[in-house]
């Protein structure tokens, strides 16, 4: 059976708790985003990127693995920059 709050037609907005409080669905997204360091957004991906993502994951979350993936090219672009800093560096060495 359903709960009156479950309904989408329903007045009342849905009971969310953290810990032992009723909070706001505001109040509980900011309260997700603080303990684990992520935001929901909503993002446009071509479908063959979608489905490759879907196809890898197995049994991980395909998301998990795009967040990855974007990790993994920020570190690389940090990487170029820092090399490039040194080897500019060096070049310019008396």
């Amino acid at each position: 059976m359903k709960h009156a709050n479950s309904s989408p037609t329903s007045s009342k907005p849905p009971r969310l708790r953290v810990g032992m409080k009723d909070v706001t669905a505001p109040e509980f997204s900011a309260a997700l985003s603080k303990q684990m360091g992520k935001h929901r957004i909503t993002i446009m991906l071509d479908d063959a990127v979608l489905q490759a993502y879907k196809a890898r994951a197995g049994g991980r979350g395909y998301q998990t693995l795009i967040n990855e993936t974007l990790r993994r090219g920020l570190e690389a672009d940090a990487l170029k920059e820092a090399l490039r800093e040194v080897i500019r560096e060096e070049l310019h060495a008396p």
